[in-house]
């Protein structure tokens, strides 16, 4: 008897869970959109990028030859399609009462920077699961770090998104939104993978605790006008420990110490039917594996014996604008950001070489600041674009002595400067489908 009740439960309960889907008629598969991408540019000297030079951070630091020549003057021409991108929407019945939908998206920008390595290789930006409740959404995957803002990012044509000045990163990662009116609450734990820390993505599973990010938005729509409003403030905060072990000749001895880090911003979009214009600002340290200037040092000995020692981070402000004419066959835009780093609060006795054996625990220590201005003109034809971009990029770096000495504090704040600027014209053209 209790065989057959729960026979007739069973039946009963998948008869309720189809019933949605059936009276609303739902399809549910895999959708595909995406681009077909061909950039073509120029630079006027050689510059600090990833990728055969397509995304590019900021212009190489002057470097003379035997003749007081510069050889990083040199210009550079490229082209290539490797952004080209295709995503797979995929829809699903219903799930513990929520809408469910997944995300499958990659390109052919690779996961090697090496020449030749990984060249057009196919990898992956987004996968990810989300179940949408009434109020309340819960996303399990890789996706944008909380501080790259969907609904507020540049929209440059150039790849690099406005980095190093905007955030950039994907991370795997749990995140939930809770949609209260006007205001949407975020949370996220997450991981690193192909944007990691000096160290690795090691470095942060080591410390066995996630990054910990919380976002509060607000947002507002007007559909009689079509004017919508965004904007919103968040943080968060993680920890790295850089090494399991230190060595002192033959010995090895478990390492303990960690590096602590913050990060936060604040952000607004207002558009129009005519006209967007945005703004964010992020500060905060260690924020390299957000693509942007920071690190981290060695900042004390604390036990010379067994070679163990205390991290300190560099802190960043980074802000940018941009402002778009929008129109259905010419756009018009200006992008404007400025970065700068501003040292550690403990002094750095030096860059790390035993954390991944570069002196790369800290981007751009020996840059003051970057200033980026980057206009564009858009021709918009159905679902082609033809597009072109001006990326003027001024990288102020450690002026030097004859010592070859940087002009730069026991906290990394740089004083004097060299400037080396670059000019990156962008032609691209955009097949949408």
């Amino acid at each position: 008897m209790k065989f057959n009740s729960m026979i007739v439960l069973l039946i009963l309960l998948a008869v309720a869970i189809q019933l949605p889907a059936q009276e609303e008629k739902r399809e549910f598969g895999i959708q595909f959109s995406g681009f077909v991408k061909s950039d073509f540019f120029y630079d006027s000297r050689q510059t600090v990028s990833i990728r055969e030079g397509h995304f590019l951070l900021y212009p190489a630091e002057a470097q003379p030859d035997a003749d007081n020549r510069d050889i990083q003057a040199a210009p550079s021409l490229n082209f290539l399609s490797i952004q080209t991108r295709l995503t797979g929407t995929i829809t699903t019945p219903d799930a513990f009462g929520a809408r469910v939908k997944g995300v499958i998206e990659a390109d052919f920008f690779g996961n090697e920077n090496a020449a030749f390595v990984d060249a057009n290789g196919f990898r992956l930006r987004h996968a990810y699961a989300q179940l949408s409740w009434r109020k309340t959404e819960l996303l399990l995957g890789q996706y944008w770090h909380p501080l790259f803002i969907p609904g507020c990012f540049s929209d440059v044509i150039s790849f690099n998104t406005g980095s190093p000045i905007q955030p950039f990163s994907r991370n795997p990662q749990i995140r939930v939104i809770h949609h209260a009116g006007k205001l949407h609450l975020l949370a996220a734990l997450s991981a690193q993978r192909d944007f990691t820390s000096a160290g690795g993505s090691g470095a942060l599973r080591n410390s066995a605790l996630p990054e910990m990010q919380a976002q509060v938005q607000y947002e507002s729509k007007d559909a009689a006008s079509g004017k919508e409003f965004l904007a919103g403030v968040g943080g968060g905060v993680k920890w790295l420990k850089p090494l399991l072990y230190t060595e002192v000749g033959a010995k090895k001895y478990a390492a303990d110490q960690t590096v602590s880090s913050y990060s936060c911003t604040a952000f607004a979009r207002m558009k129009s039917p005519a006209a967007t214009f945005k703004l964010q600002a992020v500060y905060g340290s260690n924020l390299f594996d957000l693509l942007m200037l920071g690190g981290y040092g060695v900042s004390e000995v604390t036990d010379s014996q067994r070679n163990a020692v205390a991290y300190t981070a560099t802190r960043t402000l980074a802000v940018w604008s941009e402002a778009i004419r929008t129109g259905r066959k010419i756009q018009l835009g200006l992008w404007a950001g400025y970065t700068r780093n501003l040292g550690s609060l403990a002094p750095i006795l030096y860059y790390s070489d035993r954390v991944d054996g570069t002196l790369a625990t800290v981007r751009g220590a020996n840059i003051k600041s970057i200033l980026r201005f980057s206009p564009r003109l858009v021709l918009v034809a159905g679902k082609f674009n033809f597009a072109l971009e001006t990326e003027y990029t001024a990288a102020a770096y450690a002026a030097k002595d004859e010592a070859g000495k940087l002009s730069r504090d026991a906290y990394g704040v740089i004083d004097r400067t060299a400037q080396a600027t670059n000019v990156r014209v962008l032609f691209a053209t955009i097949l949408k489908f």
